[in-house]
């Protein structure tokens, strides 16, 4: 059974004074394609938005819709992302945490506390848990996971009109098979991410012509 995500964690701080809480989240980390891109969002304490759950347990027309009531009601929300280049250079974790920090940084109220979806994010000097399943416990988490899931999938739709041919606008990025088909038989483009060895092993096929 599906529930929505609660206040549950939120509310251990809100009751000892800590007001904003953001919750963040990232999306696109076991993609082949793109960057990953991470969302904070603050919620008010009364919150009435129905389905607020990890985005994964949403249809693309449910999160666009969540999203933008999200928007409407949030004291403050940002986005970060790490770029394909930043992932090869540092690693997929790193890169994650980069663009949950620059989501944060980009928040336009001060928060106290920060909760994030399964690890702790390194760097931060204020509060924060790290709550396993986050995105389908906390409100704050799983908006921030619908907030980062739509602004992504709608990039990676803009990018198949700049790279054809890969089918971004349908997978997204992720490794279907075919995505696989189309990487082997044109070879990696810009955005992919080098350092997977699916996108590492289709360039060096190409470079030997044995596409």
């Amino acid at each position: 059974m599906i529930v929505d995500a609660t206040f549950e964690f939120e509310e251990k701080f809100w009751v000892s004074g800590y007001d904003h809480v953001a919750g963040v989240d990232e999306v696109g980390a076991g993609c082949l394609a793109g960057p990953v891109v991470a969302a904070a969002v603050v919620l008010p304490r009364e919150v009435d938005i129905n389905k607020l759950r990890d985005s994964k347990m949403l249809s693309a027309m449910q999160r666009e819709k969540i999203a933008d009531q999200i928007k409407a009601v949030a004291l403050g929300w940002a986005i970060g992302f790490a770029s394909p280049e930043e992932i090869d250079q540092i690693n997929i974790r790193q890169a994650d945490f980069l663009a949950m920090r620059r989501a944060l940084a980009g928040l336009s109220i001060e928060y106290q506390v920060v909760l994030s979806d399964g690890f702790a994010i390194p760097g931060l000097v204020c509060l924060q848990e790290a709550i396993i399943k986050g995105d389908q416990k906390s409100k704050s988490i799983a908006a921030a996971s619908i907030i980062a899931k739509v602004y992504r999938d709608a990039l990676m739709t803009e990018y198949e009109k700049e790279f054809p041919g890969y089918g971004f606008a349908k997978h997204k990025g992720y490794g279907t098979a075919e995505h696989c088909v189309a990487l082997n038989t044109l070879g990696p483009c810009p955005i992919h991410r080098f350092s997977y060895s699916p996108v590492r092993e289709s360039s060096a096929r190409k470079c030997r012509g044995n596409s």
